[in-house]
């Protein structure tokens, strides 16, 4: 069973710049509630796409240099990286449909 990913400023380069697979970043926050409402769609995420990206979680307020770097204004926001690199960006909730639709894009894509 696939689990969501706890990302942080040591763990970033190995898990998300240097992974062989895609990977989905939520930025989020304890305070935050609409991330709350995120966390079951990108559990169901996790799982339905095992093996084929990751998913992973890095706290905004415990990370701000890596959440400065990608210029994070407005929590929750999901980042989609393939082969390290930055590909697509939502922010705000996204439904469920809408993030597969995402996703199948960035695997269908040429690396």
């Amino acid at each position: 069973m696939s689990e969501i990913i706890s990302l942080n400023e040591q763990s970033w380069k190995d898990e998300v710049t240097n992974s062989e697979l895609p990977v989905v970043v939520d930025f989020w926050a304890e305070w935050c509630a609409p991330c709350r409402m995120m966390a079951p769609v990108l559990e169901e995420i996790s799982k339905e796409y095992e093996g084929k990206i990751k998913v992973g979680k890095l706290n905004v307020d415990e990370n701000s240099t890596v959440a400065g770097e990608y210029r994070i204004m407005g929590i929750p926001t999901l980042l989609f990286f393939r082969s390290g690199k930055l590909v697509d960006k939502v922010v705000g909730v996204v439904a469920k449909k809408a993030l597969q639709d995402k996703i199948e894009t960035i695997l269908k894509e040429e690396v």
